[in-house]
């Protein structure tokens, strides 16, 4: 199963040449920061904006609304596995 995780853009980098040097954004979440590149996005997101990732690629730009909605679900989903113990150990 794959999950696509909301992630806000805080930097766009690159973008001089589409094959050697791709338009990628610097996103963060949680305090975790990602480079992800941008080809497969509906469009280019705006610094300050949400997009989903999945496998290292931005697929979708959300609204804040949006990404807030899916994150808060996605800690519910957390919040309840936690507590039956189902929730996977973190890697050391």
């Amino acid at each position: 199963m794959c999950l696509a995780i909301p992630m806000q853009v805080v930097e766009i980098k690159g973008g001089g040449d589409p094959l050697f040097d791709p338009q990628v954004a610097l996103v963060e979440n949680d305090g975790i920061r990602k480079e992800i590149r941008l080809e497969m996005a509906d469009r280019v997101p705006a610094v300050g904006e949400y997009v989903i990732i999945h496998a290292g690629f931005a697929i979708r730009t959300l609204t804040e609304e949006e990404a807030e909605y899916n994150l808060s679900l996605m800690r519910q989903m957390a919040t309840v596995l936690e507590e039956q113990g189902r929730l996977p150990e973190a890697p050391e």
